[in-house]
């Protein structure tokens, strides 16, 4: 058996799925880290004296340390390969989320670093929090390059958003998993320990990594007949750039493809950070829910968000199997998940009936977020050549990065103004205004800047 056999006259294997696998539980374990503070955010806030500006500072450090770090991730993963960036970000992010624990004295030896400066200091607990998070940030900007890049590597592409979809859906279950464990550990054992023992999680992932992860024409447990299958549909592209050669950012730059995954990333992350961060505390405000209130609403929602993510990413294939291209057809499919965040509208004008209105409506508009993201990770993929895949992708991610910024600020503020007039709801409407309507702004300027499909040959 070789790869000059026709694919269909070869068995495929399915060791990609188990890469596919490894890849999901990394999501998973991305996920449970950052998750955490946000579960704990209500009962942090009471015990530290922090406002919602002051808790949006917090995760807008986050993620504006997550979106400087997705540029340079890129550039790292595609310099040094998937598998050693890959452990080098969950050794980052691990330490980070351990370092939550020990947020409080960490302030204060800040603070007195700043004051020996002649610097005003910064409250303690906040200064702690925004270290650990800024550490957090940094090594978890590294798992969707690396993660996009081993799926270009492992999947052909015309299974290549259904991949993403699963491993993406990863970060549904870690969304599921952190209210299960997080109030439980916090509650019989501290705070403290929910951070260290949740972050310890992802040392355990690294050693199945480096046991079973390898480039696909270095992989032993790979057959002929499933590389060949994996390369099936690979056009012709340039030369390979001599080894250590990198593609400048300027360069990537000058290409729409690179600006319309950026703007798509940019409207969009933002969305899921907002209802990642905020939900528990828009369950606590509006419906007066503990920890222990919001553990089923939670689970449920981010129950649902696992169906957007891996339907989502098998939708494309319904109009691939019509004849349309790969882009082509993932672009008509993402319109058609732009339209269902429509109904986060009705979630503050229905709220009176049960919490569970917006609840339901959330889900619904977090599931649509999760079939975007299989497909427009995977348009990158679908036009750029597997060198340059996860530069482009951290590209986007900062774009991304700095939407989640805007929108964490202009979240918290809105809410403390509304807050102290007494209408609270009022600005968690405009948030929820803002989450309905970007899926389809977004899909509007990324297919006026790639209108129909094109190769990225010439890198």
């Amino acid at each position: 058996m070789n790869l000059s056999e026709p694919v269909s006259q070869q068995v495929i294997g399915k060791y990609r799925w188990t890469i596919c696998a490894l890849l999901f539980f990394a999501t998973t374990v991305n996920y449970l880290d950052r998750q955490v503070l946000s579960l704990l955010a209500p009962d942090l806030s009471k015990e530290f004296g922090w406002s919602n500006s002051d808790y949006a500072n917090i995760t807008a450090v986050f993620q504006f340390v997550y979106a400087i770090s997705m540029l340079f991730a890129g550039r790292v993963v595609d310099r040094i390969g998937t598998k050693q960036a890959y452990v080098l970000a969950i050794i980052i992010w691990s330490i980070g989320a351990v370092m939550h624990a020990y947020s409080v004295p960490m302030g204060e030896g800040i603070a007195k670093v700043l004051g020996a400066f002649g610097m005003a200091a910064i409250p303690v607990s906040i200064a702690g929090f925004m270290l650990s998070r800024a550490v957090l940030a940094v090594g978890e900007a590294g798992n969707f390059p690396a993660a996009i890049k081993a799926t270009a590597e492992y999947f052909p592409r015309k299974e290549r958003s259904f991949a993403t979809g699963i491993f993406n859906s990863g970060a549904n279950v870690g969304a599921i998993l952190a209210p299960l464990t997080v109030p439980w550990i916090a509650i019989n054992w501290g705070w403290q320990m929910a951070f260290i023992a949740i972050g310890a999680v992802g040392f355990l992932w690294m050693l199945a990594w480096q046991l079973m992860y390898d480039t696909p024409d270095r992989q032993k447990r790979l057959s002929p007949g499933e590389l060949a299958y994996i390369r099936s549909d690979a056009v012709a592209t340039a030369p390979a750039a001599p080894a250590g050669e990198k593609t400048s950012w300027f360069k990537l730059l000058g290409y729409r493809q690179t600006w319309a995954f950026a703007f798509g990333k940019f409207m969009t992350d933002g969305v899921w950070w907002f209802f990642l961060f905020w939900l528990p505390k828009y369950l606590s405000v509006q419906y007066g829910m503990g920890k222990e209130d919001i553990v089923v609403p939670l689970a449920v929602l981010y129950s649902m968000t696992m169906v957007g993510s891996i339907g989502g990413g098998w939708f494309p294939a319904y109009f691939m199997a019509k004849g349309m291209h790969a882009y082509d057809g993932r672009m008509k499919a993402m319109l058609v998940i732009a339209l269902f965040p429509l109904v986060v509208l009705l979630a503050q004008p229905l709220g009176y009936i049960s919490f569970w209105v917006p609840v339901l409506l959330i889900g619904v508009g977090a599931s649509a977020h999760q079939a975007w993201s299989a497909n427009i990770f995977t348009t990158v993929s679908d036009m750029f050549p597997q060198k340059s895949v996860a530069s482009v992708v951290g590209i986007g991610g900062m774009a991304g990065g700095l939407g989640g910024v805007a929108v964490s600020k202009v979240g918290g503020w809105l809410f403390d103004y509304y807050g102290a007039l007494g209408q609270i709801q009022t600005g968690y409407m405009i948030m929820f205004t803002f989450c309905a309507l970007a899926y389809l702004a977004a899909w509007g300027v990324m297919k006026t800047l790639v209108p129909k499909h094109k190769e990225i040959t010439d890198l």
